[in-house]
């Protein structure tokens, strides 16, 4: 299989729609030569590159959303396949119907490539991620006081974790700030940490922060005028920054993807990737945050591949 089109829509759509989450409760399953367990499970809005139960316009080399405001799911990540194959959508909808278009475009082949891995895409959630508490200190207080603490792989928020034989081709990262404040609310000081092969502290890849893992830098901000600013490129892009209330840094929601195509990471018998859910202090020191983080991650390994984590329940599901 290479190209997986979709529009979907609920019944009700529009500013009167009861469940305008509906994206994020309609689960994508894909099962590759007659396995049991699914290779894909993702919630169909994350697993074409947007969160938060939103759409927009983005293109990038694997995924991508078309007009208007993204109505059109596009998927381009090759998917062999021997014996057959299997997608399902399952609805977690509970008071409307769904609208659902689809066309699936593949190649048959007379033989497969032996060792050819499968595509496979999780998705996973933190809400709260593990951090520290506010509790009565003010924003000042929360922001410049405390210890300086930067973890070394522990309590960090797990992008994937999988067994068997592989490489990872990236991920899409959503992230909810939780704090009310309209001030130092930076949420990506966090750096990316891939162990491979059962590593243990230091991993091979150790990055420098999460604005450079997804190959931008000092926050995708314009300095001057305190605006983020989106952008898309083949293989990573900052698409969306939605602010609830119209103040700076609070409570925003943010959506990037990076993708390693043309650099994948190889892993023989196991990877984990992960990435700190760290904040700004003064004086360069680093802030554990308790945000909302939900991402899906990409890959593709030989079966059979680990269980994945137990379906989503409702509440997991639920758009804050």
């Amino acid at each position: 299989m290479n190209h997986l089109w979709i529009t979907c829509a609920n019944e009700s759509d529009g500013p009167e729609t009861r469940e305008p989450d509906f994206l994020r409760r309609l689960l994508l399953k894909m099962y590759w030569d007659g396995e049991e367990e699914p290779s894909v499970l993702a919630p169909l809005g994350d697993f074409f590159g947007v969160g938060h139960a939103r759409t927009t316009n983005f293109v990038s080399a694997p995924l991508q959303m078309s007009p208007e405001d993204g109505k059109s799911f596009n998927c381009f990540f090759h998917m062999p396949f021997a014996a057959g194959a299997r997608i399902e959508v399952a609805s977690e909808l509970e008071h409307e119907r769904i609208y659902f278009y689809y066309y699936v475009d593949y190649e048959e082949f007379d033989d497969l490539e032996e060792g050819l891995g499968r595509f496979h895409a999780q998705w996973r959630r933190e809400n709260p991620t593990d951090g520290i508490e506010e509790g009565s200190q003010s924003n000042e207080e929360f922001q410049f006081g405390g210890e300086n603490i930067a973890r070394s792989g522990g309590g960090n928020y797990t992008i994937l974790e999988a067994e068997g034989r592989g490489h990872y081709v990236g991920c899409v990262l959503n992230v909810h700030n939780l704090r009310e404040t309209s001030r130092w609310n930076w949420y990506g000081e966090g750096d990316d940490m891939i162990f491979i092969d059962g590593e243990e502290w230091p991993p091979s890849l150790h990055g420098t922060g999460t604005e450079d893992y997804f190959c931008g830098s000092y926050n995708f901000e314009n300095q001057e005028k305190h605006q983020y600013q989106e952008f898309t490129t083949p293989y990573s892009g900052l698409i969306q920054v939605l602010k609830p209330d119209g103040l700076y840094q609070s409570q925003q929601r943010f959506g990037l993807y990076r993708w390693h195509i043309a650099d994948p990471v190889r892993f023989d018998s196991d990877l984990r990737v992960t990435i700190q859910a760290l904040g700004w202090r003064s004086g360069g020191r680093f802030l554990p945050l308790m945000d909302d983080i939900a991402s899906v991650a990409y890959w593709y390994q030989l079966e059979p591949h680990a269980r994945f984590p137990q379906l989503p329940s409702k509440d997991l599901l639920e758009v804050n």
